[in-house]
């Protein structure tokens, strides 16, 4: 999720026991890579755990040599997007727009496999349209270009994110090819999890927006999963989580970035707590980074929540 998975969200959810997390999208034309937004996102040489880092382009000389790029800065696998449906990205042929070129995946996917060492995975959908359903054909394409693993978003381009996610199609894929088969969309809650995998027969889920404001989302349904007990955070918990999280926007952006940053992260949190508006509102008024640390630690998060019940 691009502006969403950068480098704090990825260590707060690694801490609260998310396994592997994805970079956000990164833009393969390596000319713009010194651009402020660019830098930011290739800062994750120094991450602990597996780097997962995304990319998105077009052209398969282009992808490629960014592949070796971040493969070189410290990357453990490479993803290729084919997913995103936003204009912008569509627009230039890239993202879920590539799906309507099946030759040209096959290039893409064989010149980025050839040119790393580390497993290369993708992400894509089910196609461009209902009337244009090529998602399986795709995932046999990326399973012949050697690519190591496939995540799939139950909607075409067309739906973008309206509508409901398809699993029923998701696992029309995963019976489709041999290699594993990750399955997205709509995953907001254990329960629905759970019956994801039920549907699909994917062993494993993949969770966006269900990870917004709560970083231990994907070690809560790990432990359903396994039959182990798992409490949330409660409001006290989750106060510690958010300063840290504000502190780690704060030290990777500076003040001037971080604290803007920080409202619509803090936002997320918040929105899981009942009767905090009045704290959200005061929050997104804040310019520096001592306020917002300031008004979390005194926000009566506990208080407003005990009331609410």
């Amino acid at each position: 999720m691009a502006g969403v998975t950068d480098q704090p969200f990825r260590n707060v959810c690694r801490a609260w026991g998310a396994r592997l997390v994805v970079s956000e999208m990164i833009h393969a034309d390596v000319r713009l890579w010194h651009r402020t937004k660019s830098r930011n996102r290739l800062r994750f040489g120094d991450e602990a755990g597996l780097r997962w880092i995304q990319i998105a382009g077009a052209e398969p000389a282009m992808l490629a040599e960014a592949a070796r790029l971040a493969e070189d800065a410290g990357a453990d696998v490479i993803d290729i997007n084919m997913g995103c449906p936003v204009k912008k990205v569509c627009n230039r042929a890239a993202g879920s727009a590539l799906m309507r070129d099946e030759p040209l995946i096959g290039r893409i996917l064989g010149a980025v496999a050839g040119a790393v060492d580390v497993p290369v995975t993708l992400k894509t959908r089910l196609g461009w349209s209902w009337e244009e359903m090529n998602g399986a054909r795709v995932a046999q394409i990326a399973e012949g270009q050697g690519i190591s693993l496939v995540t799939i978003h139950g909607r075409t381009r067309a739906c973008r994110f309206k509508g409901d996610a398809d699993y029923q199609g998701i696992a029309e894929i995963n019976d489709a090819v041999g290699i594993p088969v990750v399955a997205n969309g709509d995953i907001t809650s254990v329960e629905r999890a759970l019956e994801v995998r039920k549907i699909t027969g994917c062993s494993r889920v993949m969770v966006g927006r269900g990870t917004l404001g709560r970083p231990w989302f994907a070690r809560e349904i790990e432990a359903a999963i396994s039959g182990e007990a798992f409490d949330a955070p409660g409001p006290e918990a989750v106060r510690g989580i958010m300063l840290g999280h504000l502190d780690a926007l704060h030290c990777f952006y500076g003040e001037r970035l971080g604290v803007p940053i920080a409202r619509k992260h803090v936002g997320w949190f918040l929105d899981w707590l009942p009767g905090t508006k009045p704290v959200r509102a005061a929050f997104n008024r804040l310019e520096t980074a001592a306020e917002q640390l300031e008004l979390i630690e005194s926000a009566k998060l506990a208080v407003e929540v005990e009331e609410a019940a």
